[in-house]
């Protein structure tokens, strides 16, 4: 059942909710959460079909927001309920002045007493900190395989990092963390290198990168592969390489020294996969809090190394002009 509301208000939105449901007989008790997506026309029909597909799961009230710029300002909106849709499905779309302040659109939607969770399937807003409908949620995820500069964007992410941020290119690595941590309970190793094989400006493999690092103290090295995604790791040993490699996206080779290679499901999944998984757990991933501010380690050496170089500089030209001052004196 799809019900439409051309030029609505969020009162009407809601009464129409409570209307259709009392007719159809879904009770909203049963829903868990409040899902919030804001996108744009070109992400609707991935996010909606995700979204949906993740319901079935958690059933929730999924609040679809589209924004679109726009002199004249509007509001409309469908209802979806029924007809195989797990719990509610509200697309709303804004035009205008009323996108410029969505929330207060989005919040007299909200479930009582659930929790809400908001995603951005493509760009999310530079400062989430400043942004109304990120002040509704206690999760938010974004995804930095969207944005044109991946690296950059988890770096942003990590330097206004607020407990309960998640990224889809941390929950991607969730099986591959999972046989690594596997490998060296197996074969528990000194690591001396890492090597990560992935395709150029693969923001999983930048986290991964960052979180090996971090916990194994070791350098980590990266290569290029034609991908897809990510394609290889390598730890190194001194009797050899513990090493789980994926050159097709499917199946991934499982070697640890000493023992016969074996061959382990390791499927790249889709959003309704990696969407499902995030809305298990609404406390903060402290893990991925600390991967993705270590990125910011390497920058933040480069630049107390050049704050040094410089010092160092002018301690040296300082130490000259001493020393010429004294030459000059003693030959006055």
């Amino acid at each position: 059942m799809i019900i439409s509301l051309p030029g609505t208000t969020s009162a009407k939105i809601s009464a129409e909710l409570v209307r259709v449901r009392r007719r159809a007989g879904y009770p909203a008790q049963g829903m868990v959460l409040t899902l919030i997506i804001v996108c744009d026309e070109s992400e609707f029909a991935r996010a909606l079909e995700a979204s949906v597909a993740a319901g079935r799961e958690h059933p929730s009230r999924i609040l679809l927001v589209v924004t679109a710029a726009g002199r004249n300002a509007s509001l409309d909106a469908e209802v979806h309920l029924g007809e195989g849709t797990p719990g509610e499905v509200v697309v709303i779309r804004m035009r205008g002045a009323v996108a410029a302040h969505p929330a207060s659109v989005i919040r007299p939607l909200l479930l009582p007493d659930s929790p809400v969770v908001i995603w951005w399937p493509g760009k999310a807003p530079n400062n989430r900190a400043g942004d109304e409908l990120a002040h509704l949620a206690m999760r938010r995820m974004t995804d930095a395989a969207a944005s044109p500069r991946p690296l950059a964007a988890l770096k942003a992410r990590a330097r206004d990092y607020t407990p309960g941020d998640s990224d889809l290119s941390w929950t991607r690595l969730t099986p591959w963390r999972a046989l690594l941590a596997a490998a060296l309970d197996q074969y528990p190793a000194k690591i001396k290198s890492v090597v990560i094989e992935s395709e150029r400006g693969n923001p999983s493999a930048d986290l991964l990168a960052a979180w090996l690092h971090s916990r194994l103290k070791v350098e980590v090295t990266r290569q290029v592969s034609d991908g897809p995604g990510l394609t290889a790791v390598r730890m190194g040993t001194a009797a050899g390489d513990i090493a789980i490699t994926r050159p097709d996206g499917l199946l991934a080779s499982y070697a640890v020294p000493g023992q016969p290679e074996r061959l382990v499901a390791l499927k790249r999944r889709d959003f309704t996969d990696l969407i499902s998984e995030e809305l298990r757990r609404m406390d903060p991933d402290q893990i991925y809090e600390q991967a993705v501010k270590s990125l910011l380690d390497g920058e933040q050496q480069t630049t107390r190394t050049a704050a040094a170089r410089s010092t160092s500089g002018k301690r040296k030209k300082t130490g000259r002009s001493r020393t010429i001052a004294k030459t000059t004196a003693r030959g006055r």
